[in-house]
Parts: C-alpha cells; structure tokens; sequence
C-alpha cells in the first residue's frame, strides 16, 4: 500500500541520515591535525550556562487499528513534515571529565499533517480526507547525561541521552467546529532521546552542532471522537509522537 512504504521509506530516510551524521562527526574528528587549542576555562567549570536554537521536523508513528483492517475501511498517515523551531536554555553540570548532566528548559513548535486513505478490494489507495493539521506548541524540560570524546585540536565528539518531558500548549480541550481536525492529542507526553554532536572550542565560548531523535512513551490520542465524524477516531488504535532535531549550541 502506497502510503504505508511512504511511512517505511520516510523513516528508513531518518535513521540513514542519523548514522551518516555520526560517521561524519568521527571522519572530521579522525581527520584533525594537532593545532592550537583555544582556551576552555568556561568548560572546565563544574557548572556552566548557555542558550540553544534549533529546527525540529515532527512526526507520529500511528498504529491503524486492528479492528478497522476491512475493505473500504480508511487508514492515516502523516502526509507531509513540516519545519519547527526550538529555544532553550543550557545549564550544565559536570561531574567528570568525560562526563555532563544537562538541563534543558526551553519551548518548541511545530505541526503534523495527517490524511486519511480508503483502501478498495485491489489494495489501492485513495485519498479519503484532506490533510487535518495538528500544531504543537511545547513546553519541555529535558534532562540529559553527555559523554564526551577525548578533545583533539578545538573539537570533540559526543553522544547524548536521556529523557524529556513535554507539555503541548496547543492540544485542543475541545473540537473546533471551524476546522476540519477530528482527532485530539493529550497534552503530556514524556520522550526518550538519544543524539550525537561535535564540540567546537572558540576564542571565547563553544559552540555545539547536535542531532536529535525524541521518540514518546505514550499513546497521544485522546480517545473521545469528533461527533459525526467517529471514523477518523477509530481508524487509528494509538498515536506516539516522534520529533527530529538539529540543535545549535551556545555555551
């Protein structure tokens, strides 16, 4: 089913440009010759301060639910990602020498596009609804252990994981009659997150490039439906959000 490889491919496509980027941070880092390094005093503290932006692209992976797998049944997808943005602000707190524990309080935003697709008895897809947008504007408050590389030159590698808590702002309490968007998400999600960057030491202050993969726990999907329009509800067993980021670091 066209949809469902478009889902498959759009996902392969994220994790190929996860790994190339972190095969990329290890040839740049591999490939530096010894130079001057800049002072880091402002990283050698115990605690330090910074601020972030960044682009997010947002997405759901949605399970199609099990008792709606008939003929002319309908079936969602996310149609179309959209660019987001982030700000934050750093605190980071370093235990060790190859190690930091940061806090990352900040707000995002963004929107998901989801279309549904009736399926006919040749297994062929059609669009059945026009794309109901679905925005977000969160509240986070990521908490995160760094492990970092060893340092050549004025840069160094490293890996990032750990857990985020999201509040969506924008999730609806209520159905809007003036806009075609008949599903509802929960406000609270938490996310687990995992990424990889590179360390730049300046004259002054460091800045970091970061990639970012947030996958949420749990199901988002508020489960009252819109009245008169049920089967956009009960197409969908559960919704768990996805969110991708390329963070620029200040510290």
């Amino acid at each position: 089913m066209t949809f469902i490889i478009k889902s498959y491919l759009r996902n392969r496509f994220f994790h190929t440009l996860f790994v190339f980027v972190f095969l990329m941070i290890h040839f740049v880092v591999s490939g530096q010759k010894q130079r001057p390094k800049n002072e880091s005093w402002y990283d050698e503290k115990l605690l330090h301060f910074g601020f972030s932006v960044g682009f997010n692209t947002m997405d759901f992976n949605i399970t199609p639910s099990q008792e709606n797998m008939e003929i002319d049944s309908i079936y969602p997808e996310v149609s179309r990602l959209n660019p987001g943005i982030n700000i934050q602000i750093v605190t980071d707190l370093r235990p060790g020498k190859y190690w930091d524990i940061r806090f990352l309080p900040g707000v995002s935003f963004g929107q998901r596009n989801v279309r549904y697709y009736k399926i006919d008895e040749n297994k062929e897809a059609t669009l059945f609804n026009e794309q109901q947008r679905l925005e977000s504007s969160f509240l986070e408050f990521p908490l995160l252990l760094k492990y970092k590389g060893d340092r050549l030159n004025n840069v160094r590698p490293y890996l990032i994981g750990g857990l985020n808590f999201r509040y969506d702002l924008a999730a609806k309490k209520e159905f809007d009659p003036d806009k075609p968007v008949f599903i509802r998400l929960k406000r609270p999600d938490l996310y687990y997150e995992t990424g990889a960057g590179l360390d730049f030491y300046l004259k002054f202050f460091k800045f970091s490039v970061e990639l970012k993969m947030s996958n949420g726990i749990r199901n988002v999907l508020v489960d009252d439906a819109a009245a008169g329009h049920q089967e956009f509800n009960n197409a969908i067993e559960k919704i768990k959000s996805q969110i991708w980021v390329i963070a620029f670091h200040f510290e």
